[in-house]
């Protein structure tokens, strides 16, 4: 080994150089050779395998050896041979200058790590590509699991590499740290959170790549594309992202339309408002006009007779509509809106149909529609709705009622 060392060096003092000067020649002519090594062994190695893993995964049904490739895990794993070649032979070019042997054997230290990390990052890179695409993962945060690991990996490399420049044992290094833990774990502090966090949407099932979720205090209001460790992103229907730290998740309140979604329906809940001075009874005329109304037809009739044979068996003076029983023009129409809502080829019969009353306001009384569409997708369900109250507004009238309109000060200028 002394001879292979000091080979160039016997050549260049029998040129006549001196020894200093033929101590770096011999280095220089070493350092070149060991490079040329590393380099031919690097390439070679290199194609060798990217071949054989192309091959590999070619007579494979896996795709995981695909991403395998694409991430570049053979170029990887082939430095690892011309790391070695480099660490065997540094010893032998730097025979003659110990304190460029001790600093290049760190520095090549320092370098296996990085090798270490970047293979294990780009294995786990290629396991999260290939479990994004099946279908028991994909609703899985896997970026923030393989964001935790990195950093994890990066950690114990970047601490074992201060251990090799600093001299002091990788054990003993990491003792040190104690004090400084408080520090540590305050820049760390989102990092730490968003893991939790995640860990709990993952495990309740609270969020998932592709919900449609609504978060006010952020502006989010749209479908989730990707749950990070730090952030979850939410394009919003207007084609905006929104960004949301994760842990906001579990500490503030959002609402996930994926139950909706998983439903037989969408909810409809929307009201007419009605103005209080037209409500009025029915008389015995406009009943029998609106008897000609299909929807209500049969309703109208028996509630007719009922009424008639209560107001006549107990001697009911109707010279005023107000005494005894009557229908009411906002009653009636109640129904109306009910049989059409029930008989709308639209709506979810399954689920719950309710055709309500609500509390006065100063407005007006709303009658309100409570009912689910069949159709969910967004284009169909405002079409739907829509069209249920054009017909009921248009209907209106029919009942000689009146919808509230607000009178502006320019409407009110102009009436005056």
């Amino acid at each position: 080994m002394n001879n292979l060392s000091h080979f160039f060096y016997q050549y260049f003092i029998e040129l006549g150089l001196s020894d200093l000067a033929s101590k770096y020649l011999n280095l220089i002519v070493l350092l070149i050779a060991m490079l040329l090594i590393i380099l031919i062994t690097d390439f070679v190695i290199r194609k060798f395998l990217l071949n054989l893993f192309i091959k590999f995964s070619e007579k494979t049904k896996t795709h995981f050896d695909d991403y395998v490739v694409n991430n570049k895990v053979p170029r990887n794993v082939a430095h690892i041979i011309p790391l070695l070649i480099a660490l065997e032979l540094a010893p032998i070019v730097f025979v003659d200058f110990k304190y460029l042997e001790v600093f290049v054997a760190k520095g090549l230290q320092v370098f296996s790590i990085l090798l270490t990390i970047w293979i294990i990052r780009s294995f786990i890179k290629a396991l999260r590509d290939y479990l994004n695409t099946k279908e028991r993962s994909k609703d899985k945060p896997i970026n923030s699991y393989v964001q935790v690991i990195l950093i994890v990996v990066w950690s114990i490399g970047l601490l074992s590499a201060f251990a090799i420049v600093t001299g002091i044992p990788f054990f003993k290094f990491i003792t040190t740290l104690g004090a400084a833990s408080a520090v540590i774990l305050l820049i760390f502090r989102d990092t730490i959170m968003g893991f939790v966090a995640s860990l709990q949407v993952s495990i309740n099932d609270m969020v998932q790549n592709g919900d449609w979720i609504s978060f006010e205090k952020f502006g989010a209001d749209g479908n989730v594309t990707e749950i990070n460790l730090a952030t979850v992103k939410v394009q919003n229907f207007d084609k905006t992202i929104t960004t949301i730290p994760t842990y906001a998740l579990i500490s503030d309140s959002f609402k996930n339309w994926r139950g909706m979604e998983d439903s037989g329906g969408r909810r409809i809940k929307r009201a007419v408002i009605i103005k209080q001075s037209s409500i009025s009874y029915l008389s015995d005329s406009k009943v029998k006009e609106l008897m000609k109304i299909d929807l209500i037809t049969d309703y109208l009739q028996k509630r007719d007779n009922d009424i008639k044979a209560y107001n006549e068996k107990n001697n009911i003076n109707k010279d005023l509509l107000i005494n005894g029983r009557n229908l009411t023009n906002i009653g009636v129409y109640r129904k109306f809106v009910e049989s059409y809502i029930e008989n709308h080829s639209a709506i979810n019969k399954d689920m719950m149909i309710m055709t309500r009353q609500l509390a006065p306001t100063t407005q007006g009384i709303p009658i309100e529609i409570y009912a689910f569409s069949k159709d969910k997708r967004w284009q169909n369900y405002e079409y739907i709705m829509a069209d249920i109250f054009d017909y009921i507004i248009a209907a209106v009238p029919y009942f000689d009622l009146e919808i509230y309109e607000q009178v502006t000060d320019l409407n009110t200028a102009s009436n005056n």
